[in-house]
């Protein structure tokens, strides 16, 4: 649970931002999504190591341009 102070000056859009940024912050919205469905062990790994390809691929480009 993500918990906000107000010290009685903030306004009510202050409050919202700062939660805003906390929730960012913490990533409790990509956690939530993620425990939504369930996703077998091996597709998480089969992502994982597709995303790392892509990644390469692209530091590889860029290294090949400088």
């Amino acid at each position: 649970m993500i918990i906000i102070k107000n010290s009685g000056k903030d306004s009510i859009d202050k409050m919202l931002k700062k939660y805003k940024q906390k929730q960012k912050r913490t990533k409790q919205i990509r956690s939530i999504r993620e425990r939504k469905e369930y996703t077998k062990p091996s597709v998480k790994k089969r992502e994982q190591k597709l995303k790392a390809i892509y990644i390469q691929k692209l530091r590889d480009q860029e290294q090949k341009r400088s």
